[in-house]
């Protein structure tokens, strides 16, 4: 056999092999295993879960993040938010109140995706409120830490969940911190407690600390535990991770920088 005719016969190899080879597209997810044994038929599943959970939570930080731009770039708004007491009071007492509506009506569309908006957008006042304490560099900066850490997190999650890792120990000790963390603030609050800057600073440390191991925590629960009707759910735990992490953050920075 000459030389060119060996060579067009590997040319004709290399385009059939190339015809028979199919490749992955990048925006099939539902082909990614999520856990080691899980069928293909419950992975697709869980994929789309996953994909409206995310879906919703982006919807969520959108509002929020409309919500408290307002306040900050509009004076008369954030006049009027931060010198009416009962105003902040509401804003404070609303989003505790709406977990009972949106728990209850978790299940029954469209109610839960009004309810879930109306209480996303009583809670975004509240960020935003928060948010005229500091300066706008120092927003910003919590904002970028922020999703530098949700998703330098999650990407680790959804790798550790692949190889077969669980995080559900995590479970008992995150709930302990943040029960200690509420009872020392009700303690501040009704006995006038005061705290320094060290103490706040360690303060604001521990629980950006917490949210970051209930994103982790919250995250694997998405990927194997939640129901796959609880997709309302499973988007305000996700959520209330990111905005408390944002705000202990911003807490943590402010202090730094005074």
């Amino acid at each position: 056999m000459d030389r060119q005719a060996f060579v067009s016969k590997e040319a004709g190899s290399s385009s059939k092999y190339e015809e028979h080879v199919t490749y992955r597209d990048p925006e099939s997810l539902e082909e990614i295993p999520l856990v080691p044994g899980m069928s293909r038929t419950d992975n697709m599943l869980r994929w789309g879960f996953i994909k409206k959970v995310y879906g919703i939570i982006s919807a969520q930080l959108v509002l929020t993040a409309i919500v408290s731009g307002t306040i900050l770039a509009v004076p008369p708004v954030r006049g009027f938010v931060t010198t009416s007491l009962w105003f902040q009071i509401t804003c404070a007492v609303l989003p505790l109140v709406g977990l009972i509506p949106l728990y209850m009506y978790s299940r029954k569309h469209p109610q839960n995706l009004i309810i879930l908006a109306l209480w996303t957008a009583s809670l975004s006042v509240g960020v935003g409120t928060a948010c005229t304490v500091y300066e706008p560099a120092v927003v910003l900066e919590a904002l970028c830490l922020t999703a530098a850490i949700v998703l330098g997190l999650t990407t680790y999650t959804f790798h550790a969940a692949r190889k077969g890792y669980s995080f559900q120990r995590l479970g008992p000790i995150l709930f302990a911190a943040l029960t200690a963390m509420v009872l020392w603030s009700i303690i501040q609050v009704a006995f006038g407690a005061y705290v320094g800057g060290p103490g706040k600073t360690v303060f604001a440390l521990l629980g950006a600390i917490v949210f970051s191991g209930y994103i982790v925590f919250d995250t694997e629960n998405l990927i194997s535990r939640h129901d796959l009707d609880d997709y309302i759910m499973a988007s305000v735990s996700l959520y209330l991770d990111i905005v408390n992490l944002f705000l202990y953050l911003l807490r943590l920075l402010g202090n730094n920088r005074n």
